[in-house]
């Protein structure tokens, strides 16, 4: 009796084995159909999903078994039928993300088992899709202008693939979109560290988003001296030092720093037109405090239109200078043209003017 019995268990075991290994054929079969039948445009996705979700139910019977769940084939399966489930999935976006999770787990225990690599293709093409079904999701958020989940997803993507470059950039513009300035900040900044040929205009914008949204004018000089070192032709960064150091009330700052800078390059139009900047902006206050005046109070408008007209005299040599270098620079024209315009000199004005209009339109 114990033999029959023993045999029994046996036959019992066996056949449990053999039909848990069943499933995972089932599983691989059940791929090359979807393979063949479910990867057209022409197919609907409700098809789709239905193929994933039987496949899937044969990965679900061999990883609840104990014999066949130590079979890798079983969860890289499982990892191909659930992440090509994240991918397709454009409808039900919490469907997409409890994929997402079984395919994630799937490679993972998968993985630890597989030590032979005999899996390592289907682990790898799920992890493609992984990353495809990751970003594809940020992408439809945001076009949906759904900013918040877009950064979530953006972000995921990069924790997925740190070098992508692009997710880190796109994490940054829908922060940006939300106002999230200090996400905006972090994101934007990664993008530089990877040498992105966008890096000189990302730290314009980092100057800008840490002047206006942030109101921090130390932690503004300090990322335009990392990308002035970087990026010394950057007039716009330049422009944007000279005018903190005009706003702060220390013209002698800019003054000193874009002399250094123009003896260094003495045939660099735009160094002349920020120095002449330097009074033309300090003009333009005084313009503002003048215009504040009490129309009785005479004396006082004639002192403060005295100090405008001494900071205008201060300024005309320098557009002068950068007309000399480049007679096309428009920023030397157009301020030119201000300052004859305020000062009610038609032949210089006219002069100026003629020279503008004959410039290419852009």
């Amino acid at each position: 009796m114990k033999r029959v019995f023993l045999g029994i268990i046996l036959a019992g075991a066996v056949s449990s084995a053999f039909a848990q290994k069943s499933e995972v054929n089932e599983a691989k079969k059940k791929w090359g159909i979807f393979q063949l039948t479910s990867q057209g445009a022409s197919t609907p996705l409700p098809k789709k999903m239905e193929a994933i979700k039987a496949g899937l139910a044969h990965t679900d019977k061999a990883i609840a078994d104990e014999k066949s769940k130590i079979m890798p084939e079983a969860w890289s399966y499982r990892a191909l039928f659930a992440s090509s489930a994240a991918i397709i999935d454009t409808v039900d976006a919490a469907n997409a993300d409890a994929n997402l999770k079984i395919a994630q787990d799937a490679i993972v225990e998968g993985k630890k088992i597989d030590t032979k690599g005999a899996e390592k293709d289907n682990f790898a093409l799920a992890e493609t899709n992984i990353a495809n079904a990751v970003r594809n999701a940020g992408v439809m958020a945001y076009n949906k202008k759904d900013y918040k989940t877009a950064y979530t997803k953006f972000v995921q993507a990069t924790e997925i693939n740190p070098q992508d470059t692009a997710m880190y950039l796109n994490a940054g513009i829908a922060a940006r979109n939300t106002e999230n300035w200090p996400a905006t900040i972090q994101q934007f900044k990664k993008v530089i560290s990877l040498n992105s040929p966008q890096s000189s205009d990302l730290y314009n914008e980092l100057v800008d988003i840490t002047l206006r949204k942030q109101k921090d004018t130390t932690a503004a000089l300090a990322i335009i001296k990392e990308a002035a070192a970087k990026y010394p032709e950057n007039v716009e960064l330049i422009k944007t030092e000279t005018q903190i150091y005009i706003d702060r009330g220390d013209a002698a700052k800019s003054e000193q720093m874009l002399n250094s800078l123009a003896a260094k390059e003495p045939n660099n139009a735009s160094y002349q037109v920020l120095l002449g900047n330097i009074y033309f902006s300090q003009a333009l206050k005084l313009q503002n405090d003048r215009n504040k005046i009490d129309a009785k109070k005479v004396k006082e408008f004639n002192e403060v239109t005295a100090k405008m007209n001494g900071l205008l005299d201060k300024s005309l040599p320098y557009y002068k200078k950068a007309l000399e270098i480049d007679s096309k620079n428009v920023g030397a024209l157009e301020t030119l043209k201000t300052i004859y315009g305020f000062r009610n000199d038609t032949k210089n004005y006219e002069d100026i003017k003629k020279r503008l209009d004959a410039l290419p339109k852009q």
